[in-house]
C-alpha cells in the first residue's frame, strides 16, 4: 500500500475559505428565519393546525382520547395552574381527526400553550408553570 495522496480539492481549501460568497447565498439560520419559509412552515395542513396557530398565548390545548389515564392525570395536574393564570383549556379528542391521530397517537397527552408544545406524556408542573408565566408575559 502506498502513501495516501491528498484529494483534488486539498490545495484549494485555503482558497475556498477566503472566497467571496455570492449575495444570493445566506447562512442557514437566516434562511430558516425568513418570512417566506416561516409562512410555509406555519401554513395549515388541517383546520386544527390553523386553530392552534391562531391561539392566544394563554390558550391551552390538550390532545387526548377517551380512556387515556395519562391524559386525565395531566388534566388534573394543570387544572390549578389554569385557574391561577386564567388560562382557557380546550381538550381535543385525537380519535375524531385522522391527522391528529396519526401525529399524536403514541404521544398523548400532548399539551400546547398557545402554539408552543409545552408537554407530552407526563407534565412537569414546575416547568408547565414556568411556561405559563412566560406566555403570560408576552
Amino acid at each position: 500500500m502506498g502513501q495516501s495522496r491528498p484529494g483534488p480539492l486539498a490545495a484549494d481549501r485555503g482558497a475556498l475559505s477566503r472566497a467571496r460568497v455570492p449575495s444570493q447565498f445566506r447562512p442557514v439560520h437566516e434562511v430558516l428565519q425568513s418570512p417566506a419559509l416561516t409562512a410555509n412552515m406555519t401554513s395549515s395542513h388541517s383546520p386544527e393546525e390553523a386553530r392552534l396557530a391562531a391561539c392566544g398565548p394563554r390558550d391551552v390545548t390538550l390532545y387526548s382520547r377517551p380512556g387515556c389515564h395519562l391524559c386525565e392525570e395531566a388534566k388534573a395536574a394543570i387544572a390549578p395552574l389554569l385557574r391561577e393564570f386564567g388560562a382557557a383549556l380546550r381538550e381535543v379528542n385525537i380519535e375524531e381527526d385522522a391527522t391528529l391521530k396519526e401525529r399524536y397517537d403514541w404521544d398523548i397527552p400532548v399539551i400546547f400553550i398557545g402554539a408552543h408544545k409545552a408537554a407530552k406524556h407526563r407534565v412537569d408542573v414546575a416547568e408547565f408553570r414556568r411556561q405559563l408565566e412566560e406566555a403570560s408575559s408576552k
